[in-house]
């Protein structure tokens, strides 16, 4: 029974979640590009590097894997080389997406907590630096995956199926490898992101101090203070994106976890076993995490919010404007 429930779920969840989560991504890509969002151009091309991450995350892991798996088991995708690959593209995507969100919470913590390095680092070019390298290595850092998968049935002589293989949980090496991920992608990003907003939150607090007792000085207190609304709604942006990450993570963090300390092994396929049920519960939640930041960008950003309304209301005269503008 346990099987068929988490089965059945899986099912049905991940065709929502491409159904929802491909046109959202997409049209928060086309939306912060416009560039009409109110955001500056560097946290613009964090948040469009993010969003362009995560459509790639449910394009290979959602529709590429999970739905393939489901629904067209005889697919060339489950041939056993064309499946590592794209699990390698799949843990690729997923690591950038989490670490392009740490280069965004440190990016926030420097315009907010150093003005001097502010002018400097804060800018269109290093984002764009800082991208392009975290996509690099996040592809680099994966490539042993394609090795770790084997096949998991042979049918006339040819292999289908992605299987760990035995040797990952025994070979120094891969464990190695292992603990290497396991600490690259989740624990440190998660470190990184608590301790950065934890940071934030003290200078902002100690500035707010300081700015409210000049306000008390110059009898401003009624006076509404730019700076300060400025601060407020970037934390609020910074933080419902970096926690609304950890919580979602959360899961496949403690799965993380109970493979380097137990005997248990990713990828079992039988849904029976409770872990089994908690790892592909973890997954299910980790892709969600991947369409969650367009509504998020709906909730904190009325500029944004004002252009997603927009684009519902007259989706075909958005088209036409975006089609002249890039003609």
């Amino acid at each position: 029974m346990g099987q068929l429930v988490i089965k059945q779920i899986e099912n049905i969840y991940y065709p929502i979640l491409a159904i929802v989560g491909l046109p959202a991504n997409l049209v928060t890509i086309i939306i912060l590009s416009r560039g009409k969002c109110g955001l500056s151009k560097c946290i613009t091309r964090y948040l469009v590097a993010m969003a362009a991450a995560d459509l790639m995350v449910l394009i290979n892991e959602v529709i590429l894997y999970e739905i393939n798996d489901a629904y067209f088991q005889n697919s060339f995708l489950n041939y056993t080389p064309i499946c590592s690959l794209n699990l390698t593209l799949c843990y690729s995507f997923i690591d950038c997406s989490v670490w392009l969100t740490v280069a965004f919470t440190f990016d926030r913590f420097i315009a907010i907590c150093n003005q001097t390095l502010r002018t400097k680092y804060c800018t269109e070019q290093t984002a764009a630096v800082v991208i392009a390298v975290v996509c690099f290595f996040s592809v680099l850092e994966n490539v042993p995956i394609y090795f770790v998968f084997e096949p998991r049935e042979i049918i006339d002589n040819v292999p289908w199926f992605c299987h760990v293989k035995s040797s990952f949980y025994t070979s120094p090496l891969w464990l190695a490898y292992l603990w290497l991920e396991t600490i690259l992608t989740p624990f440190a990003p998660f470190v990184l992101i608590v301790l950065l907003n934890a940071l934030t939150i003290r200078h902002i607090v100690l500035a707010n101090r300081v700015r409210r007792g000049l306000q008390a000085n110059n009898n401003l207190q009624n006076h509404t203070d730019p700076e300060m609304e400025n601060r407020r709604k970037s934390i609020i942006l910074l933080f419902t994106l970096s926690y609304n990450l950890i919580l979602l993570w959360m899961v496949s963090f403690i799965v993380f976890i109970c493979v380097q300390f137990t005997d248990t092994q990713f990828m079992k396929a039988n849904y029976k076993d409770s872990f089994t049920i908690a790892e592909q519960s973890g997954y299910m939640l980790r892709c969600l995490s991947s369409c969650t930041n367009t509504f998020i960008y709906a909730v904190s950003q009325s500029k944004f919010r004002e252009e997603l309304k927009n684009v519902i209301r007259h989706p075909l005269a958005f088209i036409t404007n975006l089609i002249k503008k890039v003609k």
